[in-house]
């Protein structure tokens, strides 16, 4: 796991500024640095190292080939890169270190921009051909590792964080209030958009070509989520396969040249992750868990050692304390953005715990997304099903009662507005952190309003699947997971300097799980995750509870009536907030009559602090307003 930063085009920084671009990403890569600058000053690439695969000096980066023609600066991990080494040295190719980077340049030697479809794993990673003098950027699959990037004046910048782009101090920071719109919305920053007008994400599965003496930029995706092949397949032959998948993920990363630990909650993803990794390992395992002691259904730790114990895993257990708030100052500056998840507070515990042990660590992420292991996941079969004995102007005046009269938290709001909204807005609202009458009002001190409704943007992503249950997996997968949970597990692993590998993102196991599996064993109106749980069963003890729905969270609600209560107050009530003050208060008002506000709360002060911590303006800006940016794919 590295830190990657570069330059390309027109306008470079000076030497001095950029090795400080390259070195803000320290705690993504502590073992090492590297620079290169092209000989005619037109591109210049920077990396920072975690050593994990081929400690040696070999495996520096920026790397070269062995004809000097291309230059690498790559962020991930590539899982299969024995099999491609193998394949590509059969065809001639030859290697002088036993490092996955080079394996990935050999590749592009031989395949062009169709090695990403080659490649298992996760990536962000710049390619420099100076033959053809152009910059191929691309981002893996699932989008587990990310990459901001700016074009302007005739130059592409990028970075594996945006705080790289930001060490530069000509670049802009003020709002971009669509985006702003999208957080307030869902609670965090969706596809190639950036809560700062002039710079982007790269979407998941995508890739970006720079031609340095022209400036030409395009875009595109290498790859998309499969559409279900319709084959009929016994249940037993799907189980059968589904262990196969994902024991060989799991056996692909546990390869490390440094230790490697587990990510267990208790649940039954990181769960059957530990029992497969138990049997391909050859070396003891150690496992993870945060505890929340006296929070009852928060406090995972008696699962978590029920499975440990069952596979003979080394167990860790940290318990947390509700003066954690202290950590998120921290956790603000290195989220880049804000995200309104706080169970990053748990995540970044449990790194720093693993840390200390080990520098690889296995997690559950992507279960929920590939499986369908949401409550919604069933709630949307449900609503379906009911939606279609309600006349539609029944429901049209329901919708309007429940957003008028309903105050924002009121417990089932959500799913009462989800109920009455016509497919495929029954499946966005359900995830709806704060609606539009709310946003309004919130943001009425901007007095600039929205160029772009989120909801509308989500209900297209279910445009292209037949069933609502595939609808909303996918929206899932293209947006909640990639945005949001990836961000988190990427942010609070990498501020530890600790690698984090998701075994369920797989792509043989995604394509498995969206095109093979039937709905019916994936959720139900009244059963999640059906082929894995009977996985579970399989692998697991019987006592183990595998319809628990937990992982890393926090016990907010007990949190928010001491010091989080009142720290979110102080932030959000502050002379310089953007935000409405009497909208805000009546959030805090809700709060304290039972409403669940506390979240949205949260996600407000993260805002807010993230403001301040970057010095980033309250005039607001439209991405419609950036002409140099490249439209949002």
């Amino acid at each position: 796991m590295c830190g990657i930063v570069g330059v390309a085009g027109n306008t470079l920084p000076s030497r001095e500024m950029f090795i400080r671009m390259r070195d803000s990403l320290r705690h993504r890569g502590p073992d090492d640095e590297g620079m290169w600058w092209s000989n005619d000053g037109r591109v210049a690439l920077g990396h920072r190292r975690l050593s994990i695969i081929d400690l040696s000096p070999g495996g520096r980066q920026p790397m070269s080939d062995r004809s000097n023609r291309l230059r690498i600066v790559f962020n991930g991990e590539i899982y299969n890169y024995l099999e491609l080494r193998a394949e590509l040295a059969q065809r001639g190719h030859e290697f002088r270190t036993a490092s996955d980077t080079e394996v990935i340049l050999e590749a592009y030697l031989e395949w062009g921009n169709d090695a990403l479809s080659h490649l298992n794993g996760m990536f962000a990673l710049a390619i420099y051909d100076l033959a053809e003098r152009r910059l191929l950027v691309a981002r893996d699959r699932a989008g587990e590792k990310p990459l901001y990037y700016r074009i302007h004046a005739g130059s592409l910048a990028f970075a594996s964080e945006l705080k790289a782009l930001l060490t530069d101090p000509s670049a802009p920071r003020a709002l971009d209030r669509d985006a702003l719109e999208f957080y307030l919305a869902f609670g965090y920053v969706p596809e190639s958009r950036c809560l700062l007008s002039g710079f982007r994400k790269l979407p998941q599965a995508h890739a970006l070509s720079f031609a340095v003496d022209s400036g030409e930029v395009q875009a595109w995706p290498y790859w998309t989520l499969p559409q279900p092949d319709g084959r009929a397949v016994e249940e037993p032959v799907l189980l059968e396969e589904l262990q196969r998948l994902i024991e060989d993920s799991v056996r692909l990363r546990l390869i490390a040249d440094v230790p490697v630990g587990i990510m267990l909650s208790g649940g039954v993803d990181s769960s059957v992750i530990t029992a497969l990794a138990a049997r391909c390992s050859a070396k003891p395992l150690k496992t993870f868990t945060i505890s929340f002691p006296g929070h009852g259904q928060f406090d995972e730790a008696r699962h978590a050692q029920t499975v440990a114990a069952h596979c003979g895993t080394e167990h860790v257990e940290l318990a947390a304390a509700p003066a954690t708030i202290d950590l998120i100052p921290d956790l603000v500056r290195q989220f880049d953005e804000p995200i309104a998840d706080s169970s990053m507070v748990p995540t970044y515990l449990v790194s720093r715990l693993i840390r200390q042990h080990a520098t690889v660590a296995l997690g559950g992420d992507g279960g929920d997304e590939v499986f369908g292991g949401y409550l919604h996941h069933s709630w949307v079969q449900q609503q379906d099903r009911v939606g279609s004995w309600v006349p539609a102007p029944a429901r049209r005046a329901a919708r309007a009662a429940a957003s008028t009269l309903l105050p924002v938290g009121t417990k089932g709001r959500n799913y009462l507005l989800g109920l009455t909204a016509e497919r495929p807005y029954n499946i966005v609202q359900f995830n709806v952190l704060l609606d539009a009458h709310a946003r309004e009002r919130l943001l009425a001190p901007l007095g600039v309003r929205p160029s772009i409704q989120p909801e509308a943007w989500k209900a297209a992503l279910c445009g292209d699947r037949r069933t609502v249950l595939q609808q909303t997996t996918a929206l899932d997968f293209r947006s909640y997971l990639v945005d949001d949970i990836l961000v988190k597990v990427d942010r609070a692993s990498m501020l530890s300097s600790l690698e984090v590998r998701a075994p369920f993102l797989d792509p043989r196991i995604i394509e498995f799980a969206f095109g093979s599996v039937p709905d019916h064993l994936r959720a139900t109106p009244t059963e999640r995750k059906v082929l894995l749980r009977k996985l579970g069963a399989k692998l697991l003890p019987p006592s183990l509870d595998l319809r628990r729905k937990q992982g890393f969270s926090l016990p907010l609600r007990s949190w928010f009536k001491g010091d989080w209560g009142r720290y979110m107050k102080d932030v959000l009530t502050n002379d310089d907030s953007i935000l409405d003050r009497r909208a805000v208060m009546q959030l805090f008002a809700g709060q304290r009559v039972g409403f669940t506000n506390m979240h949205r709360l949260f996600a407000l002060a993260m805002l807010e602090l993230w403001r301040r911590e970057f010095r980033v303006s309250s005039v607001a800006q439209s991405a419609e307003a950036q002409p140099e940016l490249l439209p949002l794919v």
